[in-house]
């Protein structure tokens, strides 16, 4: 029982002047600063602002080809990329400035092509996928689709 106690006494000892240097002393002043410069760096960040999130066709003719395009300006402090812009369907497709920095206070488009595809009520959603804080952007382009003249389903003939 002695061994013990004196053994655990021993390690007790060894853990507390071990121990004896102030963690305050083993912080280095140039790790603080870097580190200080680049908590700040990350507060720099694009935003994409768009003069319009959403675009209206009104009424088309089934098949009939559209397209709009979406300004956007980068109102954030650091340079804009967009990566990635997919849309809902096939039948919409977007163009855009893929991994092209835009500039702090510079803006840019997004063409969007529609095929005219669909009936009655269409709605489609594009998603653009950049380094702003939220990541993602959503546009919608919508259209009422009446269906060709002629495709209409004939009668038995008399």
């Amino acid at each position: 029982m002695k061994k013990i106690f004196l053994t655990l006494s021993l390690a007790a000892a060894v853990a507390f002047v071990s121990c004896k240097d102030k963690a305050s002393n083993k912080i280095n002043a140039a790790n603080v600063e870097v580190a200080a410069e680049r908590d700040e760096a990350s507060k720099n960040l694009p935003v994409m602002s768009f003069e319009k999130a959403e675009h209206d066709f009104g009424t088309i003719t089934q098949g009939t080809s559209q397209e709009t395009i979406f300004k956007f300006t980068n109102t954030g402090n650091a340079p804009l990329i967009i990566t990635d812009a997919k849309s809902s369907c096939g039948c919409t497709v977007p163009e855009y400035p893929k991994n092209t920095p835009v500039a702090p206070g510079d803006s840019g488009e997004l063409l969007v092509r529609f095929n005219g595809s669909g009936q009655n009520q269409v709605t489609k959603t594009i998603t653009v996928s950049a380094n702003t804080a939220k990541g993602k952007e959503t546009l919608r382009i919508k259209a009422f689709v009446n269906p060709k003249t002629g495709n209409t389903v004939a009668g038995p003939v008399k």
